[in-house]
């Protein structure tokens, strides 16, 4: 062979030991080590699984050693594509990935990455996405097989290297070597990641069980009519929910200055028009995103924290918030999600007299990067279409506020009431408006725009209350969870903040035992109640003592 051969050769090899060495030691929190801890230390690692492979495969015989080396690369490549996918979770959701139950959230991301960027930025994430897996699978195995191959040829060699570095792992593994507290040199990270992935599937099945019985206990299914809701006939009753609206918001110095502006603005001008409120917190079953989970937690009275049983809650007959005021026979009941821009059968469950979404909503003007409506939009149209309606009963509403979803950018901003028409107002603004791409350059942007987005929901929520609301209206308004590590960080807890205002002092007396703070911001010592405990709390305060 000659020497530029050899020295091809040897790069190859050399690429494709490290391409594996990568695989098997780039530790899951490699985007999230402990503040001061270099990448680099935690890369200094020995990993049991290639001395293990290496063994097994110096031992085997010519077609056996292939078959082996194929076997090993697919699965190793697998392991791979795993742990991408579960750094990519942890960044967005603040968890890893469930290879049983999360698959539906694929093709969210896919409307995500549509709905902020356009279709041909999702298709082509897509595409590279599938390209990205072909090609760490093939990678994977032709780097085992070369290796396999290479080991063969230099048996003597490559013996005496697998024994040495076995001796050398059970001596770190013993002393406990770490380099990045957590991580250690003596590794078996891709082992223990297969573990996990491989005991998630009868892991799933036993929460499928367990989530059935939960569902079917409900202490208000049997409730009579007449002892439903009592304390509040003859009001409309608001439940709306602020995007991405976390404890963070309020309490993080990086942004709480700004939404506490608002929130302390708010207070006092609601005071002014006669208005009280009291706040507390709620912990979301999730955090970064899957906004469904809260909505279905909160509604339902059960704890939904993954696909799994959101599907199966869904397809039960389970008692709703929304199902007690149908049942109680005295309000029209609305659902009001400009998020959805498609067909939802979900909504069968919920069961609301009308639902109205992005397309139902009469808007004439431009997506603010996800949101396809501006809050304060969907505030005037749902006065339009039912608030105000001339003749109507009591009405009870779900109203969800998506400006503040990700991306933050470009951002609305409030305009007079009787400015909004038909939404066309808005292109000027989102001409103007910064794009994605400009905040996500610099995480400290990132907030800022966040904060902002924030802001902007709840002051479109308090103008409101003081434009159209009136002696009747009791408004409920929470987070549905934190937003992404990215904003908050890793170590935020799931609580969001959650606000009744009301005129009648008789509700908010109502609710004097739960021990919220008075005002729309809460006290960091205020109650923190787990979100699927609310339905209970509520149907209870308010119905027949």
């Amino acid at each position: 062979m000659s020497r530029p051969r050899r020295l091809a050769a040897g790069v190859v090899t050399g690429l494709a030991a490290l391409l594996v060495f990568l695989a098997l030691v780039v530790p899951e929190q490699i985007t999230r080590l402990p503040a001061g801890a270099s990448p680099w230390a935690a890369l200094v690692r020995v990993p049991v699984e290639a001395l293990l492979a290496a063994a097994v495969l110096l031992v085997l015989p010519g077609r056996a050693r292939v078959v082996a080396a194929s076997v090993i690369g697919a699965g190793l490549g697998l392991l791979t594509v795993l742990k991408v996918v579960d750094v990519g979770f942890m960044t967005v959701l603040a968890r890893p990935f469930d290879p049983v139950m999360d698959w539906p959230l694929f093709a969210d991301a896919y409307r995500f990455v549509r709905d902020s960027f356009g279709t041909a930025g999702a298709v082509g994430a897509a595409v590279g996405a599938v390209a990205l897996v072909v090609g760490v699978l093939a990678g994977m195995v032709f780097a085992v097989r070369r290796l396999a191959e290479v080991g063969a040829r230099h048996d003597g060699v490559a013996r005496a290297g697998v024994g040495v570095a076995a001796v050398a792992w059970l001596a770190l593994a013993l002393l406990g070597t770490s380099l990045v507290p957590g991580i250690y040199v003596a590794s078996d990270s891709a082992a223990v990641l297969a573990r996990e992935q491989v005991l998630r599937v009868p892991a799933a099945a036993h929460d499928r069980q367990v989530f059935a019985s939960e569902a079917a206990s409900d202490a208000f299914r049997d409730v009579p009519p007449a002892s439903l809701l009592t304390g509040l006939r003859d009001k409309d009753v608001i439940f709306a929910f602020v995007e991405s609206y976390g404890r963070s918001a309020i309490e993080d110095p990086r942004m709480e200055r700004e939404v506490g502006a608002v929130l302390s603005a708010g207070t006092a001008e609601l005071r002014d028009a006669g208005y009280g409120a009291r706040s507390g917190f709620l912990t979301s079953p999730t955090t970064g995103g899957g906004s469904w989970l809260a909505h279905a937690t909160l509604h339902s009275g059960v704890w939904v924290d993954n696909e799994q049983r959101y599907r199966s809650l869904v397809s039960t007959d389970r008692f709703t918030l929304t199902g007690a005021f149908q049942k109680a026979g005295a309000w029209r009941t609305v659902g009001v999600e400009p998020g959805i821009t498609f067909d939802w059968p979900e909504s069968r469950f919920y069961g609301f007299d009308h639902l109205y979404d992005s397309r139902t909503l009469g808007y004439q003007g431009p997506s603010f990067g996800w949101a396809p409506v501006p809050d304060q939009f969907t505030l005037r149209a749902f006065t339009d279409l039912e608030y105000a309606r001339a003749g109507r009963g009591p009405l009870m509403a779900e109203v969800t506020l998506v400006s503040s979803h990700t991306p933050w950018a470009p951002l609305p901003s409030l305009i007079g009431w009787d400015e909004i028409g038909d939404g066309s107002v808005y292109r000027e603004q989102h001409a103007r408006g910064r794009k994605a791409g400009e905040v996500w350059e610099d995480p400290d942007r990132i907030r800022a725009e966040y904060a902002a987005s924030v802001a902007y929901s709840i002051g479109s929520l308090v103008s409101w209350v003081r434009e159209y609301g009136d002696d009747d209206l009791v408004l409920v308004f929470l987070g549905d969870h934190q937003p992404a590590p990215i904003v908050v960080g890793d170590e935020a807890s799931h609580d969001v903040p959650v606000t009744i205002v009301a005129h009648d002092r008789k509700v908010l007396d109502r609710v004097a035992d739960w021990g919220w703070t008075d005002g729309l911001e809460p006290d960091p010592g205020a109650p923190v109640w787990r979100m699927d405990t609310f339905r209970d709390r509520f149907l209870t305060t308010f119905g027949t003592r």
